[in-house]
């Protein structure tokens, strides 16, 4: 069942239009990826989806109709998110309970569950200055979903974050996913790949497409080859691309990348050459195209 669905959703900004008719629906129990480029609409759509941008035209109906008051469904992280820095962790999570409408009691114990679920728990006492950036991003997760939402949107959750802190909150939203629908925004598409159940990709404020991560290699992937020489990479790259026609060929840095459509006759063609000529070959992989692969096909359409 949908938590909710959007229809034909539209926002300008003065003369230009930045969100071009939307249509999805999100369901519960999915961890959902909005991916697109700095200034693709990201930001927002989610700000619309939380009602804090009201849009121009088109619906956006959460479950229980269209007049329920969608609050108590939903939980929202921004993209960057301030705290009452002089509060501790516990009193501000508790804090943000009651002004979801918890009991105090409630509102505490719940608090309490969470600190544990984020791995904060030591940190409680802790005044919120003192507090990691990681750590930070983990207790405003705490507080977008203390009240229990059926749905909890976060906008850029880790780009702002080191290895480390990033690597916290990927591991927390993967353990969300079992108690909420999560849409998240990003422009990396590695943290999409790796929790994701589904992919929107938003291209000028267009969706340009959508679907499980699965379904989207089935239909967008192509076999891939990578190669790389001690010497002369893009020389030797551009000679064997004049063997048969290719998809693409891409350089990046020492490496050139071939998308081919029949992966054994590029493989044998390749190999004969390269053994043939004596070339300095240092590496030969055979891989599946990426979700940056795949970002990148839809968005050229």
């Amino acid at each position: 069942m949908p938590v909710v669905s959007i229809t034909n959703l539209k926002k300008r900004f003065q003369d230009q239009e930045v969100i071009k008719g939307l249509d999805f629906q999100l369901s519960e129990g999915k961890c959902i990826a909005l991916l697109g480029a700095n200034g693709a609409g990201k930001t927002t759509t989610l700000k619309m989806l939380a009602g804090l941008m009201k849009p121009d035209s088109g619906s956006i109906v959460f479950e229980g109709g269209e007049k329920a008051d969608f609050r108590r469904l939903i939980g929202y992280l921004p993209q960057f998110p301030v705290f009452y820095e002089w509060m501790t962790g516990k009193e501000f999570l508790e804090y943000a309970g009651r002004l979801a409408g918890l009991p105090k009691a409630t509102a505490r114990n719940r608090a309490e569950e969470l600190f544990e679920l984020t791995g904060i728990s030591d940190a409680k006492n802790r005044r919120i200055g003192k507090y990691s950036g990681g750590m930070k991003q983990r207790l405003g997760i705490a507080q977008a979903i203390i009240h229990r939402p059926k749905l909890v949107m976060l906008d850029e959750p880790v780009s702002a974050l080191d290895p480390f802190g990033r690597r916290e909150v990927l591991e927390l939203m993967d353990k969300l996913k079992k108690e909420t629908a999560i849409l998240f925004s990003t422009h990396i598409l590695n943290d999409a790949e790796e929790i994701c159940d589904e992919i929107l990709f938003l291209h000028n404020g267009e969706l340009v497409e959508s679907g499980t991560l699965a379904g989207l290699r089935t239909k967008h992937q192509q076999a891939k080859i990578d190669l790389a020489f001690k010497e002369n990479t893009l020389q030797y790259a551009e000679e064997l691309s004049l063997l048969q026609p290719f998809s693409s060929m891409k350089l990046d840095g020492e490496y050139a990348s071939f998308l081919v459509e029949d992966i054994e006759y590029a493989r044998e063609l390749f190999l004969t050459e390269i053994m043939k000529r004596n070339l300095p070959l240092v590496k030969f992989e055979i891989s599946r195209t990426r979700l940056e692969d795949v970002f990148m096909k839809v968005v050229q359409k």
